[in-house]
């Protein structure tokens, strides 16, 4: 797939907002949009199978090029097939970069044996970022090229830039250097690129200040990429400014490219979000909450492990067709976690996974009849449906 084809199709536009029914064709499969893509940072969504997952209506997953570059590493992946014959999936699957990991590793010190001071885990320069990995303190050094170079090996259906993650405090001036060098970052993974048969986005930066965001954007906008993802985002910043940021810097990207927003998962954020012409989504929170015994209900949260659900014995949602509600009730799920089997994180995941999934088949249908609503109606639709927003 050559790096300008027409990858992307907008089937539909909903009349009541700016959101899009669309088709986005990979070297593994398709996935209509508005689409939610569970989190497999290390090649596996947490205690869910493969053929677990396709029944819950995913399409897409996403894994994580810098974990997967410190363990198993990319000679190991490629050797087992690559990322999909590695996972066992032959849908399409994401990959980011590593960009966030510069954010979200850099506060952190590594502690130093034998009474030595502690070191940063990441520095970042102009060249590259050097990080202290997490895992054992090795050096690695990640510069654009190596991690576009990197995804090409493990060869995921799409791949991310490198970018530099700037967190909505950390200044005018920060945000400022972290959209040049992201910009700069982005050509140079844009050169790098090799393989025709992967789609590859820019990342477009900005922190929560929208004259930042709009000349992330345009510069990124020139190099012609196959799709753009929007980061940077919920990274403490108020909610309403999340959604807000994301909504403007939505229009500011080409109409018929896909739109991607990254690391976004609460329900309300990511409906305003398809409301305002996102496509693709990804977030830890499903399987998170899973684990930790939380499931989403269209009546709201549901905590499995409280006394109330004893003796229950219905599903964790009535009506649901996924595995857990088909065959558990809250009390046997209850009990499985108490006792700490694993198969109790596991039913509530592939719930929360299958509750997500439905909602992003729901709003592709309110799409296609043209009653999706605005960036705030559809959040009122959907509440009116019922479905108490998180």
């Amino acid at each position: 797939m050559a790096a300008n084809s027409d990858s992307f199709h907008i089937l539909h536009r909903d009349r009541t907002s700016r959101g899009r029914l669309g088709l986005l064709t990979t070297a593994h499969g398709r996935v209509r949009t508005p689409a939610f893509c569970p989190v497999a940072s290390a090649g596996a969504v947490k205690g869910v199978t493969p053929w677990q997952l396709a029944e819950t209506g995913t399409e897409a997953l996403l894994a994580n090029a810098y974990h997967l570059m410190l363990r198993p590493g990319v000679r190991v992946v490629e050797e087992l097939g690559g990322l999909h014959g590695m996972m066992g999936w032959d849908m399409p699957i994401l990959t980011d970069s590593g960009g966030y990991q510069i954010f979200s590793l850099g506060g952190r010190k590594e502690i130093r044996p034998g009474g030595r001071a502690a070191r940063r885990l990441v520095d970042v320069t102009d060249d590259g970022v050097q990080f202290a990995s997490h895992i054992d303190g090795s050096k690695v050094f990640l510069k654009p090229e190596t991690a576009i170079e990197i995804q090409n090996r493990l060869g995921a259906d799409i791949i991310m830039c490198l970018d530099e993650c700037a967190g909505h405090d950390c200044g005018a001036g920060g945000i400022e250097r972290a959209v040049d060098r992201t910009v700069r970052w982005a050509s140079r993974c844009k050169s790098a690129h090799s393989r025709d048969d992967q789609l590859i986005f820019g990342i477009v930066q900005g922190g929560t200040d929208l004259g930042m965001r709009r000349r992330c954007a345009s510069e990124l906008v020139k190099l012609n990429f196959n799709g753009y993802a929007i980061g940077g985002l919920s990274l403490g910043e108020a909610p309403l400014q999340t959604i807000r940021t994301a909504a403007e810097t939505a229009s500011l990207l080409p109409e018929n490219m896909p739109r991607y927003l990254m690391g976004i998962g609460s329900i309300k954020e990511m409906i305003s979000a398809a409301a305002a012409g996102i496509d693709l989504f990804d977030c830890v929170l499903p399987t998170r909450n899973g684990r930790n015994g939380l499931a989403f209900t269209r009546r709201g949260p549901l905590h499995i492990k409280n006394a109330v659900h004893t003796d229950a014995s219905g599903p964790v949602e009535p009506g649901c067709g996924c595995y857990c509600c088909r065959h558990f009730s809250r009390a046997a799920i209850r009990h499985f976690f108490n006792c700490r089997e694993m198969l109790g994180p596991v039913l509530v995941s592939i719930h929360n996974i299958t509750f997500y999934q439905d909602l992003m088949a729901e709003a592709r249908q309110a799409m296609e009849n043209d009653e999706f609503g605005p960036v705030g109606g559809a959040v009122k639709k959907y509440r009116l449906r019922r479905v108490i927003l998180l």
